[in-house]
């Protein structure tokens, strides 16, 4: 039964704990204003609204029920747009996941501290590069005049005469690949690292007795340990299918790689919405698509939580 001694003690134990908690409320302030509060915008998808009114008119404006939601389904790009978005995320997905997993282990198995550390740090630093930089890098490697990549190909003679890779929507979804792979695999192995590091040493000290080689440690040890981390990291990256891939790049390359020539396999739907919906003032449209892309990422979500329930027995509920 809760009494005035349990109040009490509970206000001197926030008390004491007040700088976490300052923390802490800032984190729920955060949330609060950028994402609750705005949810209230929610009601634009289902309405007529336009950007000369009054902001107050996203409430009072007429009624347009799912108008906006049927005209994106109609829309010729649809089938184009919603097969970009899908296949450029599942390509992340089974390509570059992998790779912090693997990255990690291989990092754990360095003996030398130093060099570890090195090694570390130099795959962490891609993340902090901005995609506009990593843009612009890519374009001036695969350029076709003194293009690095170019020169190789042709001085190799492995092509005639050089490629347009960024101009040529054939190339556009490997390019995304690759460069998401390259700037994000240091950064999400820290979770697999911290992971690893967690595991009982007394369990590989028992295998090295029994015979176990290194291989074997790794098999029968240290993934079965980090499954649940694995498994946390896929229902995430699931769930962010629609919205990003694996590290929520999926915009920036698509808006900042994509073009007129190579938009077949660039277009995806936040870019979309960016042009068709914000940059002609289309805020209605823009919010019916917006919301159509979190259902659905919440509806990947909870397959993605019961799927690794069922594979690998780790779930977030």
């Amino acid at each position: 039964m809760y009494n005035g001694k349990n109040k009490g003690n509970l206000w001197k134990k926030f008390k004491s704990q007040r700088y976490l908690q300052a923390f802490v409320l800032m984190g729920v302030l955060f949330l609060l204003i950028f994402n609750y509060i705005p949810m209230a915008g929610i009601v634009m998808a289902f309405k007529d609204y336009r950007i000369s009114s009054d902001i107050m008119t996203i409430f009072t404006s007429k009624w347009v029920g799912l108008k906006y939601f049927r005209e994106f389904i109609s829309d010729p790009n649809f089938s184009i747009i919603v097969r970009n978005t899908f296949v450029i995320s599942i390509l992340k997905i089974v390509f570059t996941f992998p790779i912090p997993i693997l990255f990690a282990i291989m990092v754990d198995e360095i003996k030398n501290i130093t060099f570890k550390r090195f090694v570390q740090t130099a795959s962490y630093l891609p993340h902090f590069i901005s995609w506009v930089i990593v843009s612009g890098l890519v374009y001036t490697f695969l350029s076709v005049h003194n293009g690095v990549i170019n020169d190789l190909l042709v001085t190799s003679g492995l092509v005639k005469d050089p490629v347009l890779f960024v101009a040529d929507s054939k190339y556009f979804w490997g390019i995304a690949v690759i460069t998401d792979a390259w700037k994000e695999f240091g950064w999400w192995s820290i979770i697999f690292l911290a992971a690893i590091a967690s595991i009982d040493p007394t369990q590989f000290e028992a295998a090295m007795v029994d015979g176990a080689g290194r291989l074997a440690r790794i098999r029968y040890i240290t993934l079965p340990s980090i499954k649940g981390a694995i498994g946390i990291v896929l229902i995430l990256s699931i769930g962010n299918l629609i919205s990003g891939g694996v590290s929520g790049s999926n915009f920036d390359q698509s808006y900042l790689l994509g073009n007129a020539l190579n938009k077949n396999t660039s277009l995806i739907i936040q870019t979309y919405v960016l042009k068709v919906g914000l940059e002609q003032s289309r805020y209605s449209f823009a919010a019916a698509v917006g919301l159509m892309q979190s259902v659905l990422s919440v509806t990947l979500l909870f397959g993605g939580n019961r799927l690794s329930r069922k594979l690998l027995g780790v779930s977030l509920y």
